[in-house]
């Protein structure tokens, strides 16, 4: 009885070992293209990330907040442009990681609208050319096994698989959605909020970062999404506005986004809902083409 719990155990052991190597291979084979699903916002800012640093550099990458999350990836045709925004984090926070890379896209817009967030610097560390991105060796086994079957099960569509129920969605017309408990929220708080202090130390190394990075070759443009009527009233919208004009003054430096106004909806004020989200993207992708086809 011994010897054949030995045996079990032992072949056992041999089984899970070869599993192991064979997920390690695998890592070693395909690895820059493996990428864990997004379970959560964060989850997927984090996975965007992870993709940016391990593929080939894009033509073009944006950076913001919550806000230009809310672009996604697969509303853009281009196929060489990446979405690094943060929700619930700060715009500097993506321009550091794609300022500290080896190369640079040709094109790197940076979202201006929320500034009173510091950077996260534990991320910056991380997804930086000085960073370690990999898991612990004993772990990345496990992980590309994972990711080889997710990513199989549960990959995303392209802008060309998802282009009939993008334009059905331009076909609708605007949300009438009663948002106002929640605009009204969003109003009060960011009415209350003074990002004054904040707000400059994040210009002062966007404009470090611009210089960097511009030096490099790339182009950086800033731009603005809409709100909502009431909250473009906001204190802290105000101010925030103020400071970045003042320190970026050149018309030339930001991105001009051409867009039907009265098409836009917010769910809660601040955020664009899917179908306004798209028609900015479009608006944000015309503008990203002239810009390309003349460099």
């Amino acid at each position: 009885m011994q010897i054949s719990a030995v045996r079990w155990f032992a072949k056992c052991a041999a089984t899970a070992a070869l599993l192991l190597l064979a997920c390690g291979l695998a890592t070693a084979w395909f690895g820059t293209g493996l990428q864990l699903p997004a379970t959560t916002t964060r989850d997927g800012a984090l996975t965007a990330l992870s993709r940016y640093v391990r593929e080939p550099t894009p033509d073009a990458v944006l950076v913001g907040s919550s806000l230009t999350f809310r672009l996604k990836e697969e509303y853009f045709a281009m196929p060489r442009l990446r979405n690094l925004a943060l929700a619930g984090g700060s715009p500097v926070t993506g321009f550091e990681i794609v300022a500290n890379q080896p190369r640079l896209p040709g094109i790197i817009l940076v979202e201006m609208n929320i500034l009173s967030r510091a950077t996260d610097a534990a991320l910056i560390e991380r997804y930086s050319g000085s960073g370690n991105t990999d898991d612990p060796l004993f772990f990345r086994p496990v992980r590309a096994a994972v990711a080889v079957y997710e990513n199989w099960n549960h990959a995303p569509l392209s802008h060309a698989q998802s282009s009939f129920a993008l334009s059905q969605l331009l076909k609708q017309p605007p949300s009438d959605f009663d948002n106002h408990i929640y605009a009204d929220r969003a109003f009060r708080e960011m009415n209350a909020e003074d990002p004054t202090v904040v707000a400059g130390t994040n210009v002062m190394t966007i404009q470090h970062l611009i210089e960097a990075a511009e030096k490099r070759g790339a182009r950086v443009l800033l731009y603005e999404l809409p709100y909502s009527d009431q909250v473009e009233q906001a204190r802290s919208v105000k101010i925030t506005r103020e400071i970045v004009h003042n320190a970026f003054p050149d018309p030339d430096r930001w991105l001009k986004i051409d867009y039907p106004r009265e098409e836009l909806r917010w769910s809660d004020g601040v955020h664009l809902d899917e179908r306004s989200a798209l028609i900015v993207t479009q608006s944000i992708e015309r503008t990203l083409a002239a810009l390309l086809g003349a460099t």
